[in-house]
């Protein structure tokens, strides 16, 4: 439903503008050159902001190694990764990643929140559930109406021990011994309600295993025929990259995504996160 119009031309302001920018009261058409070149200067800004709140791209924790992509569809993005080394009292490293609801600056307002709730809280030294519950509660009452995220949190300990919350998100994919296995989520996303029940699962990951996270930019993606790559066909394309660089596993399966769009334009943000677990230093 539409809920506002240009202040200028009179013109209704559509939903999708609106979600991108709640705050949106006159239409681009109407802004003069000098209002559109302080617009992209404001959006070059944010840009950078947030490039800089994301984590190295090539990070490892102990025999932990990750690698990322990180590709907006626009000038910021809504979806949501943080790599979060122990402090003094900690012996474990914590992942997010997820995908904020809404496009533009206002996802990306509305991670930068998300991303500053979950370092403080993990600096508290709590159980991992115990964490998400605390987001979830603080996010809901910071945020406006309709704002939520689904969110993977994870705990990476020195041992190979994987443990993970998964509030909503597309189901992380777990390889071991050539075989993938979906993570699907416990509960709803972060934001939803005031109280959500939430709960972790562990893994103890053998030397080589890997874990595969990825956002609606990659499994939503579609070709000329209006068909999606899907979760099935993202499962076959992971299922023989266990024991591969995580970097070369991002890679393996950006490449797969696009020869399959064929050209098709991206129509959403694009992020995917392998974390492998080396085992043996040699490895």
């Amino acid at each position: 439903m539409t809920t506002a119009v240009c202040e200028i031309c009179d013109d209704p302001l559509h939903d999708d503008r609106l979600h991108a920018g709640p705050l949106k009261r006159v239409c681009i058409e109407c802004l003069t050159e000098e209002q559109r070149q302080a617009l992209q200067h404001d959006l070059d800004v944010a840009a950078q902001i947030q490039a800089h709140l994301l984590p190295e791209r090539n990070f490892s924790f102990g025999r932990w190694q990750i690698h990322y992509h990180y590709e907006p569809l626009g000038a910021v993005s809504g979806d949501h990764i943080d790599l979060i080394r122990p402090g003094r009292t900690g012996h474990a490293l914590h992942f997010l990643f997820g995908d904020v609801s809404g496009k533009g600056v206002a996802a990306s307002i509305l991670m930068a929140n998300l991303q500053a709730l979950f370092r403080s809280l993990v600096s508290q030294d709590l159980a991992l559930a115990e964490i998400m519950g605390r987001a979830n509660s603080l996010f809901f009452q910071s945020t406006g109406a309709n704002s939520f995220a689904t969110l993977v949190a994870g705990r990476l300990n020195g041992d190979g021990l994987l443990e993970i919350c998964n509030a909503g998100h597309n189901p992380p994919l777990l390889v071991r011994d050539g075989s993938v296995s979906p993570l699907p989520a416990k509960a709803l996303p972060i934001g939803m309600s005031e109280y959500l029940l939430l709960d972790s699962e562990r893994y103890h990951l053998e030397p080589q295993d890997l874990l595969f996270l990825y956002t609606d930019g990659i499994s939503e993606a579609s070709n000329g025929a209006g068909e999606e790559y899907g979760s099935k066909r993202m499962e076959s394309s992971i299922q023989d990259l266990r024991g591969l660089p995580a970097r070369d596993v991002v890679d393996s399966v950006l490449v797969d995504v696009q020869a399959f769009q064929s050209g098709s334009p991206q129509i959403d943000d694009v992020t995917a996160m392998a974390i492998r677990w080396r085992g043996d230093p040699s490895n």
